[in-house]
């Protein structure tokens, strides 16, 4: 489900928008770009939403940063890109088909029990609060032309483990933590940010048809993810069983 509101009243002309993610009847799955996470001689599988998976897809959306950008792991199709960093916010799907952001405790590769990881800088938000660090606004990106308050994404989870995607412009890493927490979240994650990069696709009908940009950027293109996209994104489908390996 989608949703457009005005997060504060000082703002009347700012719009977040917003996307809720039910994991218990859906699968995420994590594609490359040819250029994002960052360069690697491992393959680097389809770098768009895979033909056979189409009759299945719902979304999409942007990911994180590049690897040359902020180190953080990323772990897909039992591949392991980037080693994962301890302590990074980090949006993993397990075996069992449930979904966690969480900063990571584990060790450098995921157990066999995670599906897919990706991680990018530390939590926005968590037990249900702004984290301490968004306070420091550079610590959240560097910025188009050095402004504070620019387009901004993130990815949380709700108490019941259904994710909650947002964009906005005219964010700082503190506001858009105070627009998650007016979701509910218990926990988040920054995802990418600048003009370019926002972007959530909506399909209208099985096969990919109809996409349509939820997120309006003039940047991009509803068909963005099926055909070779730059950066690596994230992509929801039905699912058919918990845990099952994702498309590729």
């Amino acid at each position: 489900m989608t949703t457009v509101f005005t997060p504060f009243t000082a703002q009347p002309t700012v719009r977040a928008y917003a996307a809720w993610i039910n994991t218990s009847t859906t699968d995420i799955a994590l594609y490359l770009g040819y250029k994002g996470p960052g360069p690697s001689r491992l393959p680097r599988g389809p770098q768009m939403v895979p033909v056979a998976a189409r009759p299945r897809l719902l979304a999409a959306f942007n990911s994180g940063f590049y690897e040359s950008d902020t180190a953080a792991g990323f772990f897909t199709h039992n591949t392991l890109y980037f080693p994962m960093v301890k302590g990074a916010a980090t949006l993993i799907q397990y075996k069992d088909g449930s979904v966690d952001i969480k900063a990571w405790d584990g060790g450098k590769r995921p157990g066999a029990d995670v599906l897919m990881a990706r991680q990018n800088l530390s939590l926005l938000i968590n037990d249900s609060l702004p984290t301490k660090s968004t306070s420091n606004n550079a610590l959240w990106g560097s910025t188009l032309h050095g402004v504070a308050a620019v387009w901004r994404t993130a990815i949380g989870i709700d108490a019941q483990g259904s994710l909650i995607y947002v964009a906005a412009p005219s964010q700082t890493g503190h506001s858009l933590a105070l627009v998650m927490s007016k979701l509910h979240v218990v926990r988040a994650m920054q995802l990418d940010i600048n003009p370019a990069w926002p972007i959530f696709v909506t399909y209208a009908n099985r096969g990919a048809k109809g996409p349509s940009l939820f997120v309006p950027n003039p940047n991009q293109v509803s068909t963005r993810f099926l055909y070779s996209s730059t950066k690596d994104f994230f992509a929801v489908f039905s699912s058919k069983s918990p845990g099952e390996p994702q498309p590729w």
